[in-house]
């Protein structure tokens, strides 16, 4: 839904009409009725309105999500709200996806750099454990902006870009940053596809997924195992996958997972047993459901 809000305000402060509007711009009175019904314009119409009202496009309007928890992360993301939903889910969701992967900072410490751009790392932390922690904020604002957009290869590949551009690995020739992986790879020991078969491999899952008209928690946390299955990029590939589910839970309404660093023995099992037991890793996520619900409930944030 789109507010009109400071489209409003400024018609009211120049005291013009909606009548008026329309013969000043040139718009049809079809298009100037859809203010009235919060839908979206055209940029080209936007554009137009807010060249004639000498305002700035993006102050015309707000989209307001139909999602409570999306909306709230999105509100408190614009004013950079401390102590809120967007902090925590910043905070724990980067802490434990990248400890998963071995990074050596701490909560304390990843809050830190949340919170104060700085660091104490003592002995022994490695400077990319830090800069991809600071990649992981800026993914999950990411997705927090486009949770609504359709799951694309773009969008996969771009959250990957965010995560590992400027590392150690971005210096390799052959580290494919942004883009699928080049050399073969696997996962546990498991066999993962082949460079030459990710690309095909990666848009018949979208291609699924993108068809199923009412997407579900069950169907999100099987996305997830096929991406991990594929592992399409050279590394990566854990952190990547569980944003994209955060962004997936989001436009779907569907209540957000974080796995925890301390049950990873289970999400691995899951992962790794996905196609004999489904339950494993659904039980696992749903476990990942109720870390984020306490973080809501510690909020007296709604979400029945």
């Amino acid at each position: 839904m789109i507010l009109y809000e400071g489209l409003e305000k400024a018609l009211k402060e120049k005291g013009i009409g909606k009548t008026e509007l329309s013969s000043a711009t040139g718009l049809s009175s079809r298009t100037i009725a859809k203010i009235a019904k919060g839908e979206k314009l055209s940029q080209r119409s936007l554009k137009k309105i807010a060249e004639y009202l000498g305002q700035k496009p993006e102050a015309l309007l707000k989209e307001v999500s139909e999602n409570k928890i999306l909306q709230i992360l999105r509100d408190e993301k614009e004013i950079k709200l401390s102590g809120g939903l967007y902090h925590e889910l910043q905070v724990r969701m980067t802490y434990n996806s990248n400890h998963i992967e071995g990074s050596k900072l701490s909560e304390a410490q990843t809050r830190l750099i949340f919170e104060t751009n700085t660091i104490d790392a003592g002995d022994g932390v490695p400077v990319d454990d830090i800069i991809e922690t600071m990649h992981h904020f800026r993914a999950i604002d990411y997705v927090i902006e486009h949770a609504e957009d359709v799951l694309s290869e773009e969008i996969i590949k771009h959250l990957h870009y965010i995560l590992k551009h400027d590392t150690k690995d971005a210096e390799l020739s052959w580290f494919a940053v942004g883009d699928y992986k080049k050399r073969a790879n696997v996962v546990g020991g498991r066999e993962t596809a082949k460079p030459d078969e990710v690309q095909g491999r990666m848009r018949k899952l979208l291609e699924r997924y993108n068809a199923i008209a009412a997407v579900t928690f069950e169907d999100i946390v099987a996305f997830h195992a096929e991406f991990e299955a594929i592992h399409p990029f050279q590394d990566g590939n854990g952190r990547v996958g569980r944003l994209i589910a955060l962004k997936e839970c989001l436009h779907h309404n569907v209540i957000p997972f974080i796995i925890e660093d301390r049950k990873k023995i289970f999400y691995y099992r899951g992962l790794s047993e996905w196609r004999k037991e489904k339950g494993w890793l659904i039980d696992t996520c749903r476990d990942g459901q109720d870390t984020f619900i306490k973080i809501l409930d510690m909020l007296d944030i709604p979400h029945e």
